[in-house]
């Protein structure tokens, strides 16, 4: 893919590009996971699960754009004619979801709708979703890409780039630890440096509406500051290195080749001690 703005790039040609990295790549790169296992999931594909199902479903109905939702009449996937629906649905590329899971999804979009600030983001007068974007990063050798969730309309100089999160809890300290956990500050500084490079402003912030997954569906806005952004880059940095070294060897190597001394977590020890 050339540089640019894909507005209509459908998700499968984006999540299939073998020739770019996205940063879900970057993360699958660096430590708990290695580059063993990106190379694995690249090449194979990342295997279904329901929660995948579930997390594209709800972008789906906040978003209006995605993959079609298919609602399965069951009460859930134990039975076999249930699961082989779920499975032909997914293999026309649409996102199977039980009647209640349809439901749920439904009630999240509404819950959107009525809060002041996420429902003024995502208006449809001002923005687009599922914007695929493509980067040659001429400091590491590495094109880049992502796909915005909604590409808010630059206002004054000033570009809000928006990411819906569905979470077990939207409070702002649950969601500092869920940042830490799936790399929410790579994406920050991932997604925040491509607009940048692409010249689509010069005044950029990315934000995070996260909504919680039962009801009432409570929803936050939220943007990591500075230093977590910056931790974020330095992290994508090590990835892209690691990436282009492995590429340019083709040799993915797994945890470790020799025996490895390690010592018991911290927590072990206070446990023992107390």
């Amino acid at each position: 893919m050339k540089p640019g703005l894909y507005a209509d790039l459908d998700e499968a040609s984006y999540h299939g590009d073998r020739e770019s990295l996205s940063v879900s790549g970057a993360k699958k790169l660096l430590p708990p996971s290695c580059p063993a296992l990106f190379k694995h999931e690249r090449d194979n594909g990342q295997a279904p699960r329901q929660v995948f199902d579930f997390g594209r479903a709800a972008h789906a109905a906040v978003l209006g754009a995605g993959a079609t939702m298919r609602v399965v009449d069951a009460d859930d996937w134990r039975g076999k004619a249930a699961r082989e629906q779920r499975d032909e649905i997914r293999a026309a590329g649409e996102t199977p979801v039980l009647r209640a899971e349809a439901e749920q999804v439904a009630a999240m979009a509404l819950a959107i709708k009525a809060h002041p600030i996420a429902s003024a983001l995502l208006d449809r007068n001002h923005g687009r979703p599922e914007v695929s974007a493509f980067w040659d990063d001429p400091t590491h050798g590495v094109t880049r890409r992502c796909r915005f969730d909604w590409l808010r309309e630059a206002k004054d100089g000033r570009l809000l780039l928006v990411d819906y999160k569905s979470c077990a809890s939207a409070e702002r300290n649950a969601f500092a630890k869920a940042a830490a956990s799936y790399g929410y500050d790579m994406q920050d500084a991932w997604y925040t440096d491509m607009a940048h490079a692409l010249g689509l402003a010069d005044d950029i912030s990315f934000l995070f509406i996260a909504q919680e997954k039962t009801a009432p569906y409570l929803v936050n806005v939220i943007e990591l500051d500075a230093p977590s952004i910056e931790r974020g880059r330095r992290r994508n940095d090590k990835a892209l290195q690691i990436y282009r070294d492995c590429t340019e060897a083709d040799v993915w190597p797994g945890y470790a080749d020799d025996v490895e001394l390690i010592s018991l977590p911290r927590w072990a020890f206070y446990e023992d001690a107390a």
